[in-house]
């Protein structure tokens, strides 16, 4: 694992857990390659459900992507050991479709024109007063639409933004309720 930042909410990272999370994610090493730096946080959580008492999330940052993992548990180091599966097949899919990409010499079609939001399905918008709870920052990594998808996939979003290898302009890709994918991007 090249860089990797270990954080604890409301835990005191151990020394024990620091070395299982090493010991845990060292299997990855066969990506190394490809992962760039980690960031894992481990958290313990007062609530009444004692399996998501444990929270472990990890994010691997990789060329033109992130990879992501967050699990529970009501034991910690069961948290970490699914946590390091998620990432072991999130990775080997990131790096064959990245290997395909690269090898695929074959252009592809242009995609055709964004199609118009989701109607939000709202009868009179006066009831509803919509709060923003949460900001989120990220870099916007050039890169192709079915790259885009390949990201929003391994998140396990819904959409993903991004910036257009291509065309240099912000897109968003996001999934169809008939199990398809969009592409919204400006005119």
């Amino acid at each position: 694992m090249h860089i990797y930042k270990l954080s604890g909410r409301n835990v005191e990272v151990t020394d024990a857990m620091r070395d299982y999370v090493e010991e845990k994610l060292s299997r990855l090493d066969r990506f190394n390659d490809q992962i760039t730096d980690a960031r894992v946080t481990l958290t313990v959580r007062d609530v009444r459900d004692a399996g998501r008492r444990n929270r472990v999330e990890v994010q691997l940052n990789v060329p033109n992507g992130i990879i992501r993992a967050e699990e529970h548990h009501a034991d910690m180091y069961a948290a970490i050991d699914r946590a390091g599966d998620v990432l072991e097949r999130q990775l080997r899919k990131f790096k064959t479709r990245y290997l395909k990409h690269r090898h695929d010499t074959t252009p592809q079609p242009e995609p055709g024109p964004a199609e118009a939001a989701v109607e939000a399905g709202l009868d009179d918008v006066s009831e509803f007063h919509p709060e923003i709870v949460r900001q989120k920052r990220f870099d916007l990594r050039p890169m192709s639409p079915e790259d885009a998808v390949a990201q929003m996939e391994a998140l396990g979003h819904d959409f993903y933004v991004f910036k257009n290898m291509t065309t240099g302009t912000c897109g968003v890709v996001y999934r169809r309720h008939d199990g398809h994918f969009g592409l919204i991007e400006p005119s």
